[in-house]
């Protein structure tokens, strides 16, 4: 028989079957194979979605135009001199936590700096939300909303968590609406990507888009594990590679931001690198693990311990360290005034020290007493977790939205590099350099978003 004629009457009688069976059966797979019933995600899902909501925002942003800070160009069309504004709309996600409080866990990305918060609901209520408190050195931030019949989601221990568990993504990409996504843990401890302070991000490859900030990574029982923060992506979209927040950062965060509005960290007054081959070689080091003592503050907690400047941090509170980054991350997440165990190499020989974290206190310098251009604008020393990652620089601490600057584009949470061509990398710096008067002034200013200049007239 033709081998061609036998396939082809082979697939006609499949088809004939199929057929013949009923309408019901033909839509979909069955029940059960085997007497086994199939897989699904569905049932956990029903308990986890009514958890995940939408947050819409709107800010109000002051527009400065040259043409209009003319006075001859105002008269002439008959223009206001007061400033004009125009308003910056964005979509994220968020999770309830606290359903009997109305506490919802997002990023600070999402809701930090606006004037108005909306939460849509599963069921589509839309709510009032009200910022409890962010933080952008985690980017965690905590929105209350009052409403009945709310869920919130259980929170898992993410310490608990290994690289290959299953896990799902729910949140609302590119506002389509509620999006559920499965992958697995692709990595853990994930950190040096940019943007937040401090990182210990879970990796995943369950799709994540623009929408999905804030939102919920959760395990197959329907818990939370994570909170959706960002992707590294070329294009833009979604290629695999996802991160989030895990819940053991993103609970004790949220519980500080709750008690008191922010987080009240702890400093230990010391700055410290990665240990490379050369440095390893020349402390005698036998591996590059730990991190290493480069200044320590006069009367800091780390100068009481009896830190100095050459010693390798090996762990804090019995936490192995592999580097300045998980130092950070452990000494960041502590409230001021908390006792810390350190284990320190000094010399080939290991010390263990013991040191009480202080409420970290930084110069400031007001910017009226620069320039009258900078009214409104607080510049302040940068942190220790700043200037351990390599930043150089001078940070904004504030900015009156009514000043110059801010009509200009700066922003609290900049770091100004450079005053025209020249660099600073201190308070002096900055003080010096305007000094001089310079005719216009351009600073080089250091966002997330990477290196620009801000014109202040």
């Amino acid at each position: 028989m033709d081998a061609r004629f036998l396939r082809s009457f082979t697939a006609l009688l499949v088809a004939a079957s199929f057929a013949a069976l009923p309408l019901r059966t033909q839509a979909g797979l069955p029940p059960a194979v085997n007497g086994q019933p199939l897989p699904s995600l569905a049932p956990m899902l029903e308990k986890v979605t009514p958890a995940v909501v939408n947050i819409s925002t709107k800010t109000r942003v002051r527009v400065s135009n040259p043409f209009f800070d003319d006075p001859v160009f105002r008269q002439f069309f008959g223009l206001q001199s007061s400033p004009r504004e125009q308003v910056e709309q964005s979509l994220g996600s968020g999770v309830i936590v606290d359903a009997a409080k109305g506490y919802i866990l997002t990023n600070n990305h999402v809701v930090g700096g606006a004037d108005d918060i909306t939460v849509t609901l599963q069921d589509g209520r839309n709510v009032k939300g009200t910022l409890v408190g962010t933080d952008p050195a985690t980017d965690v931030a905590v929105v209350k909303i009052t409403a009945d019949k709310l869920q919130a989601l259980p929170i898992a221990d993410s310490s608990s968590l290994r690289v290959g568990d299953f896990v799902v993504a729910v949140g609302d990409p590119f506002g389509l609406g509620q999006t559920v996504t499965s992958g697995i843990v692709s990595a853990l401890g994930r950190s040096g990507l940019g943007g937040s302070s401090f990182q210990n991000f879970i990796q995943t490859d369950a799709s994540i888009n623009p929408g999905n900030s804030g939102g919920a990574l959760v395990n197959l029982r329907g818990e939370l594990v994570g909170i959706n923060t960002m992707i590294l992506s070329p294009s833009g979209g979604n290629v695999g590679i996802g991160f989030a927040i895990p819940t053991k950062i993103a609970s004790e965060v949220m519980e500080q931001l709750i008690a008191h509005g922010k987080v009240n960290r702890g400093s230990l007054g010391a700055q410290t690198q990665d240990i490379t081959p050369n440095v390893a070689r020349v402390l005698g080091l036998k591996n590059n693990e730990g991190a290493v003592v480069t200044r320590v503050q006069p009367g800091s907690a780390a100068d009481h311990a009896g830190l100095e400047v050459g010693d390798v941090i090996t762990s804090v509170n019995g936490q192995t360290l592999q580097n300045s980054d998980q130092l950070n991350n452990a000494l960041g997440l502590l409230p001021a005034n908390s006792t810390v165990s350190l284990t320190a190499l000094r010399n080939g020989t290991s010390r263990k020290l013991s040191a009480q974290l202080t409420p970290q206190k930084l110069a400031t310098l007001d910017g009226t007493k620069l320039d009258p251009r900078l009214t409104g604008v607080t510049f302040s020393e940068l942190s220790d977790q700043q200037a351990s990652q390599g930043t150089t620089g001078v940070s904004v601490a504030a900015v009156n939205p009514n000043s110059r600057a801010a009509q200009a584009g700066l922003a609290a949470g900049d770091v100004i590099v450079g005053i025209g061509n020249r660099r600073i990398t201190s308070l002096r710096d900055l003080q010096g350099l305007m000094a001089m008067r310079p005719r216009q002034l351009v600073l080089l200013v250091a966002t997330d978003e990477g290196l620009n200049y801000v014109v202040v007239q």
